[in-house]
């Protein structure tokens, strides 16, 4: 029998819970003939869920029994002492207990964050876990990280962000080359903080391919592959976008509802409005990777429905394919040996 990647759910994390996660399993066992997924939470919930599905075979769909759950306002120390046998947690220790090649849920971010750092550690070399996804462009999309886990970074951190965030587009998107930036309010030498104008040093002098300072709207322009950021900048964009999308969208429907004419408009429009919003449909993005750690988390939104849930997994299965941590760890071998013998 071929090789399976096992991926391990957080079968109660989330917003929705099972009502999301167990649709969310089902569908990408039809999408990947490849993949065995491990459901962890409560076994009766569990059972009771899969039982409103018409599942044909159970052999590659198992159930891990864990007896708590991380709630979405929970503190992540508070989760970290107090829920070691959460949903989450048995999801992750299962990765470093080497019964699962990755894990996936949508659970409280701070807490994934936290436990994921506490149980895998972080590889050598890498002092903080960033939050890495991805965007939407112009020409395809962007990677931009990091996304929230770090609200103050070094420079030192944003160089190893961008080191990750490249090695990770080279995995995804079969790039060999992927273009750097490091996000700035201007492109201007004089531009920036004194934590950016380190990092941009420092990124000059190394093999990446480095394109230098990138403003805010090159996220979406398509001329930048992997955008690098501080957590508190990063999420404020990455949230700045996310209400953006929404007003946009709110709008057209209002205006397309608006009168007959209007209605009539919307009708002819269909499919330019279908083809945009199947582009930018944020369900399709779903899906950040917690790099850095010595194991595989991607972390889905919280309010994911099946079909953003099924992206996530997906994007579990490409990392462990593309063995992602330990390319990014061969990585910081050789620029660590570069930077001795400089």
């Amino acid at each position: 029998m071929a090789e399976r990647y096992r991926i391990a759910l957080d079968a109660m994390g989330g917003d929705h819970g099972l009502s999301v996660v167990v649709p969310a399993a089902l569908e990408a066992l039809k999408q990947y003939n490849d993949i065995a997924l491990i459901l962890v939470g409560d076994e009766t919930q569990i059972k009771a869920a899969l039982s409103q599905h018409n599942t044909i075979s159970m052999d590659n769909l198992t159930i891990h029994h864990a007896s708590q759950v991380v709630q979405m306002d929970e503190a992540p120390a508070s989760a970290l002492k107090n829920k070691k046998d959460s949903s989450m947690r048995v999801a992750i220790n299962l990765v470093k207990a080497g019964e699962a090649d990755a894990a996936v849920s949508a659970g409280n971010t701070g807490a994934l964050m936290a436990t994921g750092r506490f149980v895998l550690k972080t590889l050598p070399g890498i002092d903080r876990p960033a939050i890495c996804s991805i965007l939407p462009s112009m020409k395809g999309h962007t990677h931009m990280l990091d996304l929230g886990a770090n609200v103050d970074s070094e420079a030192e951190h944003l160089y190893q962000f961008a080191l990750m965030g490249s090695e990770l587009t080279k995995a995804i998107d079969n790039n060999p080359n992927p273009r750097v930036g490091l996000l700035n309010i201007g492109q201007e030498a004089i531009k920036g903080n004194e934590q950016v104008k380190a990092a941009n040093a420092l990124l000059q002098g190394s093999p990446l391919n480095y394109i230098g300072y990138v403003e805010g709207d090159d996220i979406y322009h398509g001329n930048v592959d992997v955008v690098v950021c501080d957590g508190f900048v990063g999420n404020v964009a990455l949230k700045t976008s996310e209400g953006l999308a929404k007003m946009i969208s709110a709008h057209l429907k209002q205006g397309f509802k608006a009168n007959l004419f209007t209605k009539l408009a919307g009708l002819i429009s269909m499919p330019v409005l279908k083809s945009f919003r199947s582009k930018f449909d944020p369900r399709g993005y779903n899906g950040a990777s917690l790099l850095g750690l010595q194991g595989i988390v991607v972390k889905s939104h919280g309010g994911a429905d099946s079909v953003a849930f099924a992206n996530a997994i997906g994007i579990a299965r490409t990392e462990v394919i593309e063995k992602v941590p330990q390319r990014i760890h061969k990585q910081l071998e050789q620029l660590l040996a570069q930077r001795q013998k400089a």
